[in-house]
């Protein structure tokens, strides 16, 4: 081989091997750290309401993926620990994603985490719960209306017995959830003057703490002396109804929130009087477009209705979409025909004879 073709073969031999180094370096970038990536963050709260997992996550996945082929989702949930959320903010921030959707834990905690994201130059968009600090964009449902909602449809099923001689337990979502006081100030703007709210605590969003809660109430007041109870949501109601049954308590309203399957079975066998439906694809939906706009660096204008101010003064453009109250009588017109729960997940054995009572089968 003479020099020439040795050089040719060589230099030949060199760009085959720089090639083949950048095509898997290009393969090794496919984890989210890229730049040029287009990976958007989820961040959610907790695992013990159902709709974070079986539905939120699931329904922006797909949304996503419908908007923008080659984006991708980062998923984690905090299990409740606003510490844990701050950890995986830093990890989106760290992994390179463009956009992180989260609903906050802790609203007033996450804004330091918050900040420092959009300091790396992330967009963030509040998801159901309001977060502190510079969001870009939040959508939820009209929170005060879901608590209004809520105790309206306590009063109806309190009928003639709704009266400030009532006494009526209260039983809140979590303070450190921005939600929590908007749904208890729509409560009280429902119930104040109406009946006499006798016993308020927080639950916590738990089960175990609002039958805690529940139990010292009765302590307090009395079996006999309760006429109802206003829930924050499905989960802390089952805890309450547990409580109730063990005390010999029975017939008396039940509020929630979220149309969970187990509170839709409940208002079914009569042990829970009603629940508040969102509607999770148009949330879950918006949310998606938002960030997909977001990443692109497109207008969300369209995609927004109105201005909020945040507990730490930021002006953010919000989208607020309607709840519906749910009984008995329109479980089939609600989240039926909307396919949240079919007859077959609601009418289980446990439930058959209710459910041919209320007219689902």
């Amino acid at each position: 081989m003479n020099a020439m073709m040795r050089r040719v073969v060589i230099g030949t031999a060199a760009v085959s091997m720089a090639l083949s180094v950048a095509a898997c370096g290009k393969a090794g970038d496919d984890s989210g750290s890229s730049s040029s990536d287009k990976t958007i963050g989820l961040l959610l709260p907790d695992s013990v309401t159902a709709r974070y997992e079986k539905f939120d996550k699931p329904l922006f996945e797909a949304k996503v993926k419908a908007l923008c082929s080659d984006c991708s989702v980062q998923y984690a949930n905090a299990a409740g620990d606003a510490a844990k959320q701050a950890q995986q903010v830093s990890n989106m921030i760290t992994k390179g994603v463009k956009v992180i959707v989260i609903s906050a834990q802790d609203s007033a905690a996450i804004k330091s985490s918050i900040q420092k994201a959009v300091d790396k130059g992330i967009k963030v968009v509040a998801y159901d719960r309001l977060a502190q600090g510079p969001v870009s964009a939040y959508v939820s449902f009209d929170n005060e209306k879901v608590g209004q909602l809520q105790g309206e449809a306590l009063l109806t099923a309190l009928g003639s017995k709704a009266t400030t001689a009532s006494k009526v337990v209260m039983i809140n979502g979590d303070d450190a959830d921005p939600n929590a006081a908007q749904f208890k100030a729509g409560a009280h703007k429902a119930l104040d003057g109406k009946v006499t709210i006798a016993y308020e605590q927080s639950g916590l969003w738990k089960d175990t703490v609002a039958a805690q809660k529940m139990s010292a109430a009765i302590t307090q007041l009395g079996a006999k002396n309760i006429a109802g109870v206003y829930a924050a949501n499905d989960g802390m109601a089952g805890g309450i109804a547990t409580v109730l049954k063990g005390a010999g308590i029975s017939g008396i309203p039940l509020t929630g929130q979220d149309a969970e399957l187990a509170g839709i079975q409940r208002i079914v066998a009569g042990t829970q009087s009603s629940t508040v439906y969102k509607a999770y694809k148009p949330e879950a939906d918006t949310a998606a477009e938002l960030a997909v706009n977001l990443l692109n660096g497109k207008s969300i204008d369209s995609l927004t209705t109105t201005t909020l101010t945040s507990g730490s003064g930021d002006k953010v453009p919000s989208t607020l979409l309607t709840p519906v109250s749910v009984t008995k009588a329109n479980i089939a017109d609600t989240v039926v025909k909307d396919k949240l729960w079919s007859v077959a997940d609601i009418c289980t054995t446990e439930f058959a004879a209710a459910c041919k009572t209320a007219g689902l089968q």
